[in-house]
């Protein structure tokens, strides 16, 4: 009860700290989650037809409703499977999915035969944005059962080994072609020793601007020394961190290099990971302190570089050596529209062992779903307004779990800098739950106290989104 009343309160103490003015967005959104098997939803009080349509996306079904059978859908629930989400969606009407031979499943909605389900359903026009799957490349787990060494494994399949995850037996392979790719696929595909996954590519974080003025969040937590049992270990999933202000600096753990040596980066200019892992430490600021200072540890894991941009195994390969290094909350600052099977089930397991995650929801004003915010082991976090409605440019969809600040300002080099975005509002959050942890409070309880302190307010009759173009 005392860490929900408190939580009750920090909405308001993270917007004093932080805050900018945006208004209200949409609420309906439909996350089929078609390779996990897993459908989230949330209509306050759209027409049946305009839900079908957007089944229909999601899934590619041929969708056909019996005339006039059309009503109002007003539901919401998460992680459920396929067939339940159709009855909760269609509440009294029935339906069959008739699967076709080289052709799309049809959908019929009916209310006493299926015959009467005569009107097609065109699906909802698409966003153009798209998975960006990495072509020529597959992810390969390789079960501990297995016979095949993975180098054996990808010789036969005309593989090169580009990485692999030390302790999880998975590897990133390169094949000449998409075709080479799709053959290793079909080799694979009724094996039961070696599961293939695609690699996406993720976005490049959001950028940093300097600003002309002085002011200065307050910052006035000291680091405390504690033993490795008792200390919590936030790892920062990002490019690398630089050199932070001189009173932070003792709360950053040396780094972690997942992706080779940052080699190149200019080190006069601001990083994301190094805005990330300041603003991590104002959400610190702003939650309960600990007696005589702070425990709490920023783990700075760069899953860049040099390169420009990072891919989900790298994430994963991230993920994995911040936990095994003591990390029991991960904060991943980052978005992409792939959704990796082997990431989410990573991020499933790890939580089950008390691991708390939280990804940004995306700076796009849409409900499509961003990964990995989007799976149901993370806290999903966009941005807010200081009133705690949801920011105009921010994603909006069924996943999202809470709404913090999307501005931090941090300081550089003696210059100060504004970060905006979902990206900001993450680190608030994961520094604000590393305190409540370093308190004494379980991940569950953390979990549930900030799901209830800080989840996104949606107007009643929303406008409707913004078209892209």
């Amino acid at each position: 009860m005392r860490l929900r009343l408190a939580l009750k309160s920090l909405r308001l103490g993270l917007t004093m700290a932080l805050c900018q003015t945006f208004l209200t967005s949409g609420a309906d959104s439909l996350n089929w989650r078609t390779r996990q098997n897993r459908v989230d939803a949330q209509f306050e009080s759209l027409e049946l037809q305009k839900v079908l349509a957007k089944v229909s996306t999601a899934t590619g079904w041929s969708v056909y409703l019996e005339p006039d059978a059309g009503k109002k859908v007003s539901v919401k629930f998460k992680n459920t499977p396929p067939g339940e989400a159709l009855k909760l969606l269609l509440n009294d009407l029935n339906f069959a999915l008739v699967p076709q031979k080289d052709a799309p499943s049809k959908l019929y909605v009916f209310r006493t035969a299926l015959q009467q389900a005569t009107q097609f359903v065109a699906a909802e026009e698409t966003d153009d944005r798209g998975a960006k799957a990495i072509p020529n490349e597959r992810v390969l787990t390789v079960k501990p059962s297995a016979k095949e060494s993975i180098d054996a494994l990808a010789q036969r399949l005309s593989g090169k080994i580009l990485g692999k995850i030390e302790g999880a037996n998975t590897y990133r392979l390169l094949f000449s072609d998409e075709a080479a790719a799709r053959a290793a696929d079909q080799a694979l595909a009724n094996g039961s020793d070696v599961e293939a996954d695609y690699n996406f590519a993720v976005d490049r974080p959001t950028r940093v601007d300097s600003i002309d003025n002085n002011a200065v969040v307050p910052f006035d937590l000291k680091p405390k020394v504690s033993t490795d049992s008792s200390k919590v270990i936030v790892g920062l999933i990002d490019t690398p961190v630089q050199s932070l202000p001189e009173e932070m600096n003792a709360f950053v753990l040396p780094s972690l290099h997942v992706a080779g040596d940052p080699l190149g980066r200019p080190q006069d200019e601001l990083s994301h990971g190094t805005s990330m892992a300041e603003t991590i430490l104002h959400g610190l600021n702003v939650a309960p302190k600990e007696a005589e200072g702070s425990s709490v540890r920023i783990l700075p894991v760069d899953i860049y570089g040099s390169n420009p941009d990072t891919t989900t195994f790298d994430v994963a390969k991230g993920i994995f050596a911040a936990i095994n290094a003591g990390a029991t909350i991960i904060n991943m600052s980052l978005a992409g529209d792939g959704d990796s099977i082997f990431l989410a089930r990573m991020i499933e397991d790890a939580r089950k062992q008390g691991v708390l995650f939280f990804g940004a929801a995306g700076n796009e004003p849409t409900t499509l779903p961003t990964f990995p915010a989007a799976y149901p082991g993370v806290v999903a976090v966009t941005a807010s307004d200081r009133r705690g409605n949801i920011a105009p440019y921010a994603n909006r969809g069924s996943f999202v779990d809470v709404a913090a600040p999307g501005m931090s300002l941090v300081q550089f080099e003696g210059e100060n800098f504004i970060v905006s975005g979902t990206s900001a509002s993450t680190a608030l959050v994961s520094g604000t739950a590393a305190g409540y942890r370093a308190s004494g409070q379980t991940a569950d309880q953390v979990d549930a106290a900030l799901r209830e302190a800080l989840g996104v307010r949606r107007p009643a009759n929303p406008p409707p989104p913004p078209r892209r173009r």
